[in-house]
């Protein structure tokens, strides 16, 4: 393992430092074994840093010990010999096989699928959609309630950063870190926040002015862990070059800390000028909220729905509501 990690360190190294003046770098593995990498562009560096080269290696060990070698011919000129035991020609290399099969291109290009999707990736999504909450499995308005939310106006917006971790071909593990912003916005443009002694109060605000909005905002920082099924093929997409191209499905748990809360009313006064109250506090919200999130994706669309499973005011201080989130993620 150790030798793997070592030579896997130096080719990096060397094909950075050898790309821009040759084409070939030779490793001397031991008395009667060598190994050549030829880069006919340099744009593949990159991706070959990206290569999972324990993988690789043991892949080629497994096919040596069945026979299934490949010969690599060197054209044996112009060769320099370097303390570091790595032998370095300008010339191009030819490459030929001893196996059977007539389909080693095809076996190459899938053993190179292999060594990239077996590792973890990241990217930056950004989840848009509505927010809104339920009372014992129903919404307030249908009671009147002086909390109930407009559908449209109530949103929610969320910054993550996502890392992807294959474990078979067909499933992989979405790792999520980032920030939300919930935004109920009430059905009564007039409903005010008040933050008693005993809790948290829903009123109607009487003053002579012509209201426009009323809205209650949470933040949370959050945590997420989704395992994901995948149906699609294999052939790569814009945000992750694989799983992008069918059908996917998940459901996981997550996990928010609640790092700001305010509740503003936006109105015009008597002179007609639109003003705006803004009045930060905690209203008696939960600071820590926990719940399940579903993912769904066709092809280059996605779509989550995230559900808390705790309330979002603390037990007493409160309506009884549990708060959902659903949308796109682009």
């Amino acid at each position: 393992m150790k030798k793997i990690l070592t030579l896997s360190a130096i080719l990096l190294t060397t094909l950075t430092s050898f790309a821009q003046k040759t084409d070939t770098v030779v490793v001397e593995l031991a008395k009667t074994s060598r190994m050549v990498f030829t880069i006919k562009d340099k744009s593949d560096l990159e991706q070959l840093r990206q290569y999972d080269f324990q993988a690789m290696f043991d892949d080629i060990l497994n096919r040596l010990e069945k026979n299934d070698s490949v010969v690599v011919v060197v054209n044996p000129t112009a060769k320099t010999q370097t303390e570091s035991g790595i032998v370095t020609e300008s010339d191009v290399v030819t490459y030929s096989g001893t196996d059977d099969d007539d389909d080693n291109d095809d076996r190459d290009n899938d053993r190179n699928r292999h060594f990239y999707r077996y590792r973890t990736r990241h990217a930056f999504n950004v989840d848009l959609g509505l927010s809104s909450y339920l009372e014992d499995g129903k919404f307030p308005d249908e009671a009147g309630a002086a909390y109930a939310i407009r559908p449209w106006g109530s949103w929610h917006f969320g910054l993550n950063s996502v890392q992807r971790t294959p474990i078979t071909n067909h499933f992989y593990m979405e790792w999520g870190l980032g920030v939300s912003w919930s935004i109920f916005r009430f059905q009564n443009d007039n409903t005010q926040v008040v933050k008693e002694d005993d809790g948290v109060a829903f009123e109607e605000d009487l003053r002579d002015v012509s209201f426009i909005k009323s809205k209650l905002g949470v933040t949370y920082l959050n945590i997420s862990a989704v395992p994901m099924f995948s149906f699609g093929d294999e052939r790569g997409g814009r945000k992750w070059r694989t799983y992008n191209s069918g059908f996917r499905i998940g459901v996981g748990p997550y996990a928010g800390y609640r790092i700001g809360s305010w509740a503003r009313q936006v109105y015009k006064d008597e002179d007609g000028d639109r003003q705006r109250d803004r009045n930060r506090d905690n209203f008696y919200l939960n600071n820590f909220r926990y719940g399940l999130r579903l993912q769904v994706g066709v092809r280059s669309a996605d779509f989550f729905l995230n559900y808390d499973m705790n309330e979002l005011f603390a037990t007493g201080k409160g309506p009884k509501l549990n708060a959902f989130s659903f949308g796109v993620t682009f």
